[in-house]
């Protein structure tokens, strides 16, 4: 089972350079960053985990910079996002940011996308809550049409794009019906992300990895039923607090990557969080 690590890097955290360097040293398998672009101070939106919204929400770094200083320095370390919030960006231009850093850190980018949660964010994004999910499966079908080989036009519900020259291309190549980057959806379990799933994404993001017992054959049936093929949906539970048991439980279900949960703090803190999970990589997620 690999190991990959998600925090919430800030300005008064470890430093993207310092935590690639070592989580590639360590021999984790990869780094994923969360996005908000700000947390507005007046707001009616409870924070999904319960009680006060950390701090740490209104202090993080921009995932695609941060994650470009990490590609820089490192080799092996796979890259990702953990979500980008799809509905908050001009689509033209994030496809061109995503090809730009699959392209640079060699295809080492995974694009973990969502519907968001905060919803005075999205609005000052111009974001209409109850149509978001329509809005981010529409903007997604634009991004692929720019990472298309040959120039493709995109005219859809929110917004279009005229067939195009755009590079650099994601390095991965087409599978199915998507195109792009390795894509993973985050949310809740339910019949309206496991369709989005089916329809354009490599699998999901689930966070915590409760309930997947029950969870992961309904999403298998549909992926299926889709059409799909063999070979998913990938399923990574994501900011996971790691146990033994829990490890072996989801390597028992035919999971294959899990993403840990370290705290936003300084150096000293982030590397002994780190160094805590070490037994994990050692003994490749079995149960012990």
């Amino acid at each position: 089972m690999r190991i990959a690590v998600t925090i919430f890097l800030t300005d008064e955290t470890i430093t993207p350079v310092r935590l690639a360097r070592e989580l590639e040293q360590r021999g984790f398998a990869g780094l994923y960053l969360p996005e908000h672009t700000h947390i507005p101070v007046e707001r009616t939106t409870l924070h999904p985990a319960g009680g006060p919204l950390p701090p740490e929400y209104g202090r993080s770094l921009d995932p695609f910079v941060a994650l470009a200083q990490a590609a820089a320095v490192t080799e092996r370390l796979e890259l990702g996002t953990g979500i980008t919030l799809v509905a908050q960006h001009d689509p033209i231009a994030l496809a061109k940011r995503v090809a730009t850093l699959d392209h640079l850190s060699g295809g080492r980018f995974t694009f973990g996308i969502g519907f968001g949660w905060n919803v005075e964010e999205a609005a000052d994004h111009g974001v209409e809550w109850a149509t978001r999910r329509e809005l981010v499966r529409d903007r997604m079908a634009l991004m692929r049409a720019l990472w298309s080989e040959e120039p493709t036009a995109y005219a859809g519900e929110f917004g279009g794009v005229r067939a195009s020259r755009a590079h650099p291309k994601p390095v991965r190549g087409p599978r199915g019906p998507l195109v792009g980057p390795r894509t993973l959806i985050g949310g809740a379990a339910g019949p309206k992300l496991f369709a989005h799933i089916c329809e354009y994404a490599d699998g999901w993001l689930p966070v915590g990895g409760r309930g997947l017992s029950d969870s992961l054959p309904v999403l298998r049936a549909a992926w299926a039923e889709a059409g799909r093929g063999p070979g998913g949906p990938q399923v990574v539970p994501y900011a996971v607090r790691p146990t033994p048991g829990k490890l072996g439980h989801f390597a028992g279900l035919g999971i294959e990557e899990v993403v840990v949960q370290v705290p936003a703090a300084g150096e000293a803190e982030v590397l002994r969080a780190l160094d805590a999970c070490l037994p994990y990589l050692e003994s490749d997620g079995e149960a012990g």
